[in-house]
């Protein structure tokens, strides 16, 4: 696992990925005051963990938040 898998446009798959995919994860993640982290072994696989927080100061009511409009 490179140091840069993070980074937007970072891509090791060629013309078969875009190289935003994680990026996008890491930025959902953070911007919700959470976390992805990656733990990778040879021949056994990789492994991404995202931690979000149960509960958000600035989002207790969902009125608050940005989702679909209904």
């Amino acid at each position: 696992m490179g140091k840069h898998m993070f980074e937007l446009f970072h891509s090791t798959r060629g013309n078969r990925g875009t190289g935003i995919g994680l990026a996008v994860a890491k930025k959902v993640a953070e911007e919700h005051e959470g976390s992805i982290s990656v733990q990778s072994r040879a021949r056994e696989g990789t492994t991404f963990t995202i931690r979000l927080p149960v509960e958000h100061e600035t989002f207790a009511d969902p009125s608050h938040t940005h989702g679909p409009a209904r």
